[in-house]
């Protein structure tokens, strides 16, 4: 079977909730009773927002780097993309409750993170392996025709306008020194809205712009939630949201205001 036949999936914005996260993978048939990888060649990738908002964050990265071995060991594939809440997570690790010029946080990153729904348990089991991984994470990946990032903006553009130069400067934003950097950064990382009300008639199309320029012909993201930020009733919520016409996926089911993730399959 050619890579491109092989199924797809996304999930996103698991925040710490690693049962269901595993229950999701084992009710699509990626997961045993324990957990382990049994896609076979089936890709996964999970569209970042790994920690933070739900109990154990730290397990859920560690079960993606699992499953990614696994898959990998299996001929399948288990990649992972940065969010705004890894980039916030890392920023309170490094720079701790310092004052960040441009922005009046009292407690500096520590305390930003915090109140975008930090957990100090995550921040205590951070290890120089998680460090390294997530560090290592890219920001955008291109899949079969299906561009996939975190956030729905258009400010990925403000990185580069290539998929290349994207993941290059988001790399360089995580190798940074400068706390003012890392809060731009961030800042970028957690805008959305971008392609609501899209309509490819429109010259100024916001998807057709990162689409032509970042590769893909469907765009897929997290991040905005369906139940808060597209206005889906909890007992509504069944399965991801296309809208622009058809060129992007919503993702976010919102696991932590208490509805669910959505593993979603692409192809």
């Amino acid at each position: 079977m050619s890579p491109s036949r092989t199924p797809l999936y996304a999930a996103a914005d698991v925040h710490g909730h690693r049962a269901e996260f595993l229950d999701a993978l084992r009710a699509e048939g990626l997961a045993d009773a324990d957990g382990h990888w049994c896609g076979g060649r089936a890709r996964l990738w999970m569209l970042g927002d790994y920690v933070d908002r739900g109990p154990d964050g730290i397990g859920v990265i560690e079960d993606i780097r699992r499953l990614a071995a696994q898959a990998r060991d299996a001929g399948g594939k288990v990649g992972a993309l940065l969010g705004n809440h890894e980039v916030q997570l890392l920023a309170a690790h490094r720079f701790g409750t310092a004052p960040v010029p441009g922005w009046d946080q009292p407690g500096g990153f520590h305390g930003g993170w915090s109140r975008f729904g930090g957990r100090e348990s995550d921040l205590r089991r951070l290890t120089p392996s998680h460090l390294d991984w997530l560090a290592a994470l890219p920001a955008a990946a291109l899949v079969d025709g299906h561009l996939l990032v975190h956030s729905d903006t258009t400010q990925y553009l403000d990185l580069g306008t290539s998929l290349d130069a994207v993941n290059t400067a988001a790399a360089d934003a995580l190798a940074d020194e400068r706390p003012e950097a890392w809060l731009e950064f961030s800042r970028l990382m957690s805008s959305r809205g971008s392609f609501r009300g899209a309509r490819a008639a429109d010259p100024r199309d916001p998807v057709a712009r990162v689409l032509d320029a970042l590769g893909g012909t469907v765009l897929v993201h997290g991040h905005s939630t369906l139940t808060k930020h597209f206005g889906i009733p909890l007992e509504h919520l069944r399965e991801a949201l296309r809208y622009a016409g058809g060129r992007v996926v919503a993702i976010d089911g919102g696991v932590y205001e208490g509805g669910r993730i959505l593993l979603t399959r692409l192809l």
